[in-house]
């Protein structure tokens, strides 16, 4: 891939993040945030860069799995409403 595609791509990927912080409507953001994660995907992975590819795929791994007991959402409280802390009236 030609240098300038690289430079072309990392400047979009940088102008959706940007933008994409500065969003007030949530899904709009995060449009703009994996526009920008895909833009700078196709830089890192499109050019045969195969340090930047195992740095990617080393992060990827590292990342938690969704059973995890160390991610934030596990942290927390559960709310009131949750069918699964609903006790049964006692007789």
């Amino acid at each position: 891939m030609p240098w300038w595609l690289d430079l072309v791509l990392l400047t979009s990927a940088t102008a959706f993040w940007w933008r994409a912080s500065r969003e007030g409507d949530d899904v709009w953001c995060l449009l703009l945030k994996l526009f920008a994660v895909v833009a700078l995907a196709v830089v890192l992975l499109g050019g045969r860069q195969v340090l930047l590819e195992l740095l990617a795929l080393a992060m990827a791994l590292w990342l938690p799995n969704s059973t995890s007991s160390h991610l934030w959402s596990r942290l927390s409280t559960r709310l009131r409403g949750d069918p699964q802390q609903r006790q049964l009236p006692r007789p």
